[in-house]
């Protein structure tokens, strides 16, 4: 392989979108319906709380790039249901697909920020996001999808790995799969990651975590191949994506491999950096980018995210558009 470089609940109240900022964006109808299917939840931070999970950071950091940007998940009917609701509404994005449960209540995690700007996580369990339902709303998305991104986290409960498989199943042929890997706390199993391996056609893993995942998966440490290597071959993907933080990316395919350095960034926080990574990286791809090009625009995208507080920041029209041509000159 060749080196290139979740008393009375209240019911759920949705308000019209009022991201103005996005309306110089969405002028052009949406290419694609992306989906961002898993988990919904609020990080809930020492001194605030953000509407969180990396479907709706994703979904929101496609429809910025000018697809249409889809949330795929399940609150409770609960205050935090409520304001998910309009939280989405806020930031331009579709609820129509996202469920309703009756007895579990919305999603929530405690997220502590390390020194080195990295964040750290406390995720509540038994929430509505673990008991995603397979409806026929949720079989006419798939039916129109040209992608999919999904992770592991979402798939901690059988019932929801469950509904994310024949979500998947029932995507028209040469739909985009995307195994976006997550270890989070023991929320993770070898079936989960080898079935999700097998569904998809694109893995996004950070350097920290592939180790462990090539391991758990099979791969010997005396391979000839790289273990990024190796789960292309194996898993018979068609890219492999590793992050390496404020260390840029390396993308792995048949083509070769390409390295991005990344670029200097002040970090803010980097909640979202990663989703915002994965979005402009499937923009590109689905475009037939070259993996140089879809590495230099998923690696300004996660740097931008990364500079600002928060993982839906307000658009930046002018950078979006030179992230959406695979342009752009580098940060400040």
């Amino acid at each position: 392989m060749k080196s290139l470089n979740t008393r009375k609940k209240p019911p759920l109240r949705v308000p019209q979108p009022e991201a103005k900022e996005l309306s110089s964006i969405m002028r052009k109808p949406a290419q694609n319906t992306i989906v961002g299917l898993g988990e919904l939840l609020w990080d809930v931070f020492p001194n605030r709380k953000e509407l969180g999970g990396a479907p709706a950071n994703f979904a929101y950091m496609t429809s910025l790039l000018g697809d249409e940007g889809v949330v795929a998940s399940r609150v409770g009917r609960d205050r935090l249901g409520n304001a998910a609701a309009r939280r989405l509404a806020k930031l331009g994005l579709s609820r129509e697909f996202l469920q309703i449960d009756m007895q579990h209540p919305t999603g929530t995690v405690k997220v502590d920020i390390a020194a080195d700007g990295q964040p750290k996580f406390q995720i509540a369990e038994e929430v509505a996001w673990d008991f995603f339902e397979w409806t026929a709303q949720w079989q006419v998305l798939a039916g129109r999808a040209s992608a999919v991104c999904f992770g592991s986290l979402a798939q901690r409960s059988a019932g929801s790995r469950e509904t994310i498989c024949q979500f998947l199943r029932s995507l028209r042929p040469g739909t985009l799969k995307v195994f976006d890997v997550n270890l989070r706390q023991c929320f993770f199993s070898t079936n989960i990651l080898k079935e999700s391996a097998a569904l998809a056609d694109v893995m996004k893993v950070s350097h920290e975590e592939l180790p462990q995942v090539a391991k758990l998966l099979g791969y010997q440490q005396n391979s000839k191949e790289t273990p990024a290597q190796w789960l292309l071959r194996d898993c018979k993907l068609k890219l492999v994506c590793v992050t390496e933080g404020m260390n840029g990316s390396f993308l792995v395919a048949e083509e070769g491999v390409h390295k991005h350095p990344g670029f200097p960034t002040q970090v803010a926080d980097t909640v979202g950096a990663g989703d915002a990574f994965t979005a402009a990286l499937i923009h590109h791809y689905l475009r037939g980018a070259s993996l140089d090009a879809m590495n230099e625009a998923a690696n300004r995208m996660g740097s931008w995210v990364a500079s600002q507080v928060g993982a839906t920041p307000k658009p930046d029209v002018t950078f979006l558009k030179s992230i959406r041509h695979a342009s752009a000159q580098p940060l400040d």
